[in-house]
């Protein structure tokens, strides 16, 4: 036997959108709440009715430039703390109530943090009604008086309706009122069911006048939760088992014959009035999952969806029953949707269940993210891409909306306390990218063909019935059998006689006259009734004729209209076909634009660069032209110091030479003073030395002479007997006076290595700080510096050097010395010289006796001398 192979049913294919189809953008509202305390820091702000701008907290990592840049969103408009429900009701949800009583499909579903309100917005609390009970006052409000008896209108349990005879929906009824109510399952809440009276005022009801009274409504309410991506039903009567508690089974999304998504097996009820779907609406509210967590007390733990769904019928052309045709019945529907918020668990600290709620809440709520941002894509660019509906149950229910079959609006809502402004910054972008997603505008549906006015009509006739029958004591109900006996009752009456003689010819003469007026009254009446059906006839017949006149009239009007139409549809693709080239051409013009962008930053960025080099370059250069000043001036310095200790090295060289020559005179002198005195005779040397001897005191030792100048040695030459030489006042140069004597504040920085000298001059600063190491305290009280820096000169004695500056502020707040001048301070040894000599030479005891001997040319100081000299520079 061969095996048959299975094949997959084939997918039917999707109805066939019209390309003239004209869009709305979905509309975005953000409404924002208080503050849960005054203290609190804010980041959100409203500029204007329809602008926000969000600021950075205190505290927040900054970016990469250093700090965070505000932003402002746009919306459609935006709701501030001191909005009342009513407000926002006005604008966002009475048009969908509009178009739910004309035949349009609605969604409204509230998106945020978790926190920040929108529950509350939803459902509202006692005296502050949300918008989902608002919707039921109007939507009630306004269909009231039209309303059809309870199951004339029965679901098809495939997302369709039917209509059922007087009948069966009698039989319904009394089925109805006959079973006993299900016992409820006990809960643990004992808190009390808000009534609705609570919820709204009188004052604040309200209705449309713009609805059909030719038609018969009825209102069909479920309501269901998505919990961890599964669909719960929140209307579902489950029986209470004590012993073995059963779980609630999830339900399932199918697709009806019109491509609708829908959840199959949910319970659907008609109610009849604002209290009663309100009483539902908080029966599923009962069963909903809420958990307390660190930033909600009562915070939703899924999605739920509120579905008010309203199906109307036109009345027959009598305007007494509904018309028993299916296909003439609409079915619209308005879904509330209350997304659950989303969290991060680092702040929540969810664990558990709650983490895995969590988890699925926030993997819902980027579904549609992504959903959202396909949709901009395909709609921008002209691409098809593929939207992931089926990845979440919350899009994949929703899908039809975004596909064209119903106005789309969102609530944002915004808890502006710092601690969520990441979180709202994400729900803002969100927001700003879903404004751009445009939705198909819902289509009228066709008017039947029926004369307005029915139910006005029927009702006026019946109107004037009962009070004719009542003006001639009637009673006034038209189903009473009496009023077939009208006609008779209405006859003269017939006159009381007996027959007591059978001879008595007055009585039955008299009985026949009464009964043949009786006649005559009879036929007269059937007369006027004959005549008066004629002129009925001859008026329903005229009225018959004008009606195929506006028949025909109406057909060219359509055949018309018809033309019109395939002329706009034209026109419409042509318009279409140019807005999708004006799409592609701006799309091309904001890549061009962002390239444009990109090429002006990097030329920016180039250009700051060149010109950072260029000023790098230039302060290069100066700082080289500075080094070459600067070693210049050091080379001068050098050149100048070396040059003065070559004139200093060549005078003491001439000095010493001098000397010497000066001690060979002396030698010279005494020797021919020996050799004259011997000369002269042995007497004059006897006596001489007698003399000597007898004064008992050795002859004076003659004092050095003093050192001769080199323009006196000059002049003299090498003269056999030079003149006694005597002592002249040292010549000093004239000194500038030093710049440490003003009244100016110094800092005196002396090192601790230096050394005490004790000499008789040492500068003195009567205003200086002295320091031991430079700080920035000093410097900052003084205007000059001066250090006091030691170091051994080539003679070997210390020299003391002043170097002295100014001190001046830095850019970045600092203290810098410049300095402008140098002082040295110089000992020396007069006799160091001939020390050397003494030391160095090998002459002998003779040459130290010739030099002790010498006589005296000046007297001379123990103490050292300073010499005083301005360094160059």
């Amino acid at each position: 036997m061969q095996r048959l192979n299975k094949g997959k049913t084939p997918r039917r294919p999707g109805p066939k959108k019209a390309s003239n189809i004209e869009k709305d953008p979905v509309g975005v509202y953000c409404r924002i709440r208080p503050l849960g305390a005054e203290n609190e820091e804010c980041c959100v702000e409203m500029i204007s009715s329809s602008t926000i701008q969000l600021h950075a907290p205190d505290g927040l990592k900054a970016n990469r430039n250093g700090e965070y840049k505000e932003t402002q969103y746009s919306f459609k408009k935006v709701f501030g703390i001191n909005t009342t429900q009513m407000e926002l009701f006005g604008d966002v949800s009475k048009p969908l109530i509009e178009d739910l009583i004309h035949c349009k499909n609605g969604l409204l579903f509230t998106y945020g943090v978790t926190g920040s309100g929108k529950t509350f917005t939803m459902t509202g609390s006692p005296g502050e009604g949300g918008l989902l009970p608002r919707c039921l006052d109007m939507l009630f409000n306004t269909i009231g008086p039209f309303q059809a008896k309870r199951f004339v209108f029965k679901p098809d349990e495939k997302n369709g309706m039917e209509i059922q005879g007087q009948v069966d929906a009698l039989l319904e009824r009394q089925k109805r009122d006959s079973q006993p109510s299900v016992p409820k399952t006990p809960s643990s809440r004992q808190r009390p069911d808000p009534e609705f009276a609570d919820m709204i005022s009188s004052e604040e009801a309200c209705k449309s006048d713009n609805v059909d009274e030719d038609c018969c409504y009825s209102v069909f309410v479920s309501y269901i939760e998505i919990y961890n991506n599964y669909i719960y039903d929140l209307l579902e009567d489950a029986p209470f088992d004590p012993i073995r508690s059963k779980p609630p089974q999830s339900k399932i999304l199918r697709e009806d014959q019109n491509h609708n998504m829908y959840v199959a097996g949910c319970t659907e009820v008609e109610v009849k009035s604002t209290e009663e779907a309100f009483e539902i609406f908080w029966k599923g509210q009962k069963k909903r999952r809420i958990a307390n967590t660190e930033l909600n007390r009562e915070s939703s733990r899924s999605h739920s969806v509120f579905t008010v769904k309203l199906a109307q019928a036109p009345l027959d052309a009598d305007g007494d029953h509904i018309l028993q045709d299916k296909n003439q019945v609409s079915v619209s529907q308005l879904c509330l949707v209350d997304l659950a918020g989303s969290e991060r668990t680092s702040r929540t600290r969810a664990e558990g269940n709650r983490l895995r709620e969590a988890g699925n809440i926030n993997q819902s709520l980027m579904t549609l993210r992504t959903c959202m941002e396909v949709l901009r894509e395909n709609q921008m660019c002209g691409t098809n891409k593929m939207v992931p509906y089926r990845d979440s149950k919350v899009t994949h229910l929703f899908k039809n909306y975004f596909d064209g079959e119903g106005k789309v609006r969102m609530i944002v809502c915004v808890n502006p306390k710092a601690d969520d402004y990441e979180e709202t910054m994400l729900v803002m972008r969100f927001a700003e990218m879903t404004q751009e997603v445009e939705v198909a505008r819902p289509i009228d549906r066709p008017i039947y063909g029926l004369a307005a006015g029915r139910r006005h009509r029927a009702r006026a006739f019946k109107d004037e019935l009962s009070q004719r029958l009542e003006e001639r004591g009637r009673p006034s109900s038209a189903d009473d059998p009496a009023l077939m006996n009208q006609l008779v009752e209405s006859l003269p009456a017939l006159p009381h006689f007996e027959l007591l003689d059978p001879a008595d010819d007055q009585s039955l003469p008299r009985l026949i006259e009464i009964l043949e007026r009786r006649l005559r009254v009879r036929q007269m009446m059937s007369e006027q009734f004959d005549k008066t059906a004629t002129t009925l006839r001859s008026m329903v017949q005229q009225f018959d004729g004008q009606l195929n006149a506006k028949e025909t009239f109406l057909q060219d009007q359509r055949c018309k209209l018809s033309e019109k139409e395939k002329i706009i549809i034209s026109q419409k693709t042509e318009l279409e076909r140019l807005e999708k080239k004006s799409k592609t051409l701006e799309y091309k013009v904001d890549i061009l634009q962002k390239t444009t962008d990109m090429y002006e930053q990097d030329k920016r960025s180039l250009r700051n660069e060149l010109e950072t080099r260029e000023q790098r370059l230039q302060r290069e250069q100066a700082e080289r032209r500075r080094m070459e000043q600067r070693m210049q001036g050091m080379v001068t310095d050098t050149k100048h110091k070396w040059e003065k200790e070559c004139e200093r090295r060549v005078n003491a060289k001439q000095l010493e030479m001098q000397n010497k020559l000066w001690v060979k005179d002396e030698k010279l002198k005494q020797l021919k003073a020996i050799v004259s005195e011997s000369s002269s005779g042995a007497g004059g040397g006897a006596a001489a030395a007698a003399g000597g001897g007898g004064g008992g005191f050795p002859p004076e030792r003659p004092d050095k002479p003093e050192r001769p100048s080199r323009e006196r040695d000059h002049n003299m030459g090498r003269s056999a007997s030079p003149s006694p030489l005597h002592a002249a006042a040292p010549v000093r140069p004239t000194h500038r006076r030093s710049h440490s004597a003003g009244g100016e504040k110094w800092v005196d920085h002396k090192p601790p290595s230096n050394l005490d000298l004790d000499t008789i001059l040492q500068p003195i600063l009567p205003n200086a700080i002295r320091v031991s190491t430079p700080n920035e305290k000093a410097l900052s009280k003084c205007h000059k510096y001066v250090l006091r820096h030691q170091e051994l000169a080539s003679d070997g004695e210390i020299e003391t050097k002043l170097i002295k500056g100014n001190v001046f502020k830095t850019r970045g707040g600092g203290q810098a010395v410049q300095f402008t001048d140098t002082e040295t301070l110089k000992q020396e040894w007069p006799l160091a010289s001939s020390r050397k000599r003494r030391s160095g030479s090998g002459e002998g005891a003779s040459q130290m006796e010739d030099i002790e001997n010498r006589a005296p040319v000046a007297s001379t100081s123990s103490g050292f001398g300073y010499q005083k000299r301005r360094k160059p520079y």
